[in-house]
């Protein structure tokens, strides 16, 4: 779930342009931050931590391109040498790449290339898709053969944006499970992972870059390129109940507009008798705006986030989590206390943030907690760049959800119905989502789960 971003600046100012865009995608990974440059020559700068902590002002140097990553590690290690953008240097040129997904047979195809003489300095998917392209586009030349054979080799999730010496390319595969989408600038044009980043920079939407497209930027000229057909979208449905911006439009869907929507949703579905409802900040709160609008009961703050803590969902360790949840919340006492309290979250994964806010709330004097959750109950592992990888770190694959009730210390649980979530976005325009993790059933095959092409395990 990394965000990336890279521009074109005819003013030489990408590598600051990029700056502003990872800065605004800060929420999709906050392990290590990198940006590739352009000044005739490559030249990079990467470290481990927050955008803010990474650069300094002398780092942003004059450029006509650059690209940049902010990390979420789903595969390989929290190091310095998984950051990216990754770089690799080959005849072609210099190309820096930065990828937002998850490569199901990565390993396979990094055993492929090392059995070809290449040598990996790093041990994650994104270095495989780097040197893929380089001998594809040593071997093939044109750019169109190059994204089309590559497509035809990645089996996964892959919005990218690469620089090849000055040209940017940046593609999503066919299916479309991860975002990105382009934008103009006064002096160029910009690509990201979310529209939030565009409008941050004070620059103009053009599109979302569809399943299967390619959009190229070179010498201050925009051209889009279709490489593969989307035989099946599969956007990952995780994208609008918890990781984007609530400000972003993501393929003609507002982000914002969705969660209102799945919180009203809930609210028929699971109405409950209480003084007010109120959220897990931040992601569940436009939700239970949602659900109290439904409902007519007041909207109040039962708990306020300590905002200079990060997201302890994608943090990369259970016990780093643990300990973030008690830094990252307090109760506001005065609200809760004596109160029947109808609490919303976007979701419930591990059980470990819900449960310590629950006890938090009744400490604090609250009567009841009536918990809520604005998306169906998360049952199977991902495999396309969320960090949820095996069932039993799920709390809902092993438990009912009158256990997970009692696991939490809630006076109720209901969770948003799948039925609920997929019309609330179909209100909107929204179709053609990938909800593996919830319902175990897979877009691609993936070895030993059910997919939705062949309807049985894959060997």
């Amino acid at each position: 779930m990394c965000g990336i971003a890279g521009a074109y600046s005819e003013n030489s100012l990408a590598g600051r342009y990029v700056y502003y865009l990872l800065f605004s995608l800060q929420h999709r990974g906050q392990e290590s931050a990198g940006i590739a440059f352009w000044t005739g020559k490559l030249d990079y700068r990467k470290g481990m931590g927050l955008v803010s902590e990474v650069f300094t002002e002398r780092d942003l140097i004059p450029a006509n391109v650059a690209v940049g990553h902010v990390r979420y590690s789903t595969a390989g290690s929290s190091k310095l040498e998984n950051a990216q953008p990754f770089i690799v240097k080959s005849k072609v040129g210099s190309v820096a790449v930065t990828h937002n997904g998850n490569l199901v047979n990565y390993l396979e195809l990094r055993k492929e290339l090392e059995n070809e003489g290449g040598v990996f300095t790093t041990d994650t998917d994104s270095e495989v898709i780097a040197q893929l392209f380089s001998k594809l586009l040593l071997s093939e030349g044109d750019l169109e053969v190059v994204l089309k054979s590559l497509s035809e080799k990645l089996v996964g999730s892959y919005s990218c944006i690469l620089m090849v010496n000055k040209k940017i390319v940046a593609f999503r595969d066919p299916i479309g499970f991860r975002p990105l989408c382009v934008g103009e600038t006064e002096d160029g044009y910009v690509v990201c992972s979310e529209s939030c980043a565009i409008d941050a920079i004070e620059g103009k939407f053009i599109a979302d870059v569809k399943p299967g497209e390619a959009v190229i930027i070179e010498n201050g000229d925009l051209e889009f390129l279709k490489f593969a057909d989307c035989k099946k979208k599969a956007f990952c449905i995780f994208e609008y109940i918890y990781f984007a911006r609530p400000d972003s439009i993501i393929d003609g869907v507002s982000v914002y507009k969705a969660r209102t929507e799945m919180g009203k949703t809930l609210a028929e579905e699971s109405p409950a008798v209480a003084d007010f409802v109120s959220a897990v900040p931040d992601s569940g709160i436009t939700a239970a705006i949602g659900y109290a609008m439904k409902l007519g009961l007041p909207y109040m703050e039962a708990l306020i986030k300590n905002r200079y803590v990060g997201r302890t969902f994608i943090m990369p360790k259970q016990e780093l989590r643990e300990l973030l949840v008690r830094m990252k919340v307090n109760v506001i006492r005065e609200n809760v206390e004596g109160k029947r309290v109808v609490l919303v979250d976007d979701s419930i994964v591990r059980a470990t943030t819900s449960r310590r806010i629950v006890e938090m709330l009744k400490r604090s004097g609250a009567k009841e907690i009536h918990f809520r959750v604005g998306s169906p109950p998360i049952i199977a592992p991902c495999y396309f760049g969320i960090d949820m990888k095996t069932r039993e770190e799920l709390v809902a694959s092993k438990h009912s959800i009158e256990e997970i009730r009692r696991i939490l210390g809630a006076e109720s649980l209901s969770y948003l119905s799948l039925p609920g979530l997929l019309n609330s976005l179909k209100k909107l325009g929204g179709e053609g989502f990938c909800i593996a993790c919830l319902t175990s059933r897979y877009p691609v095959p993936v070895p030993g789960e059910l997919s939705d092409h062949v309807g049985e395990p894959e060997d």
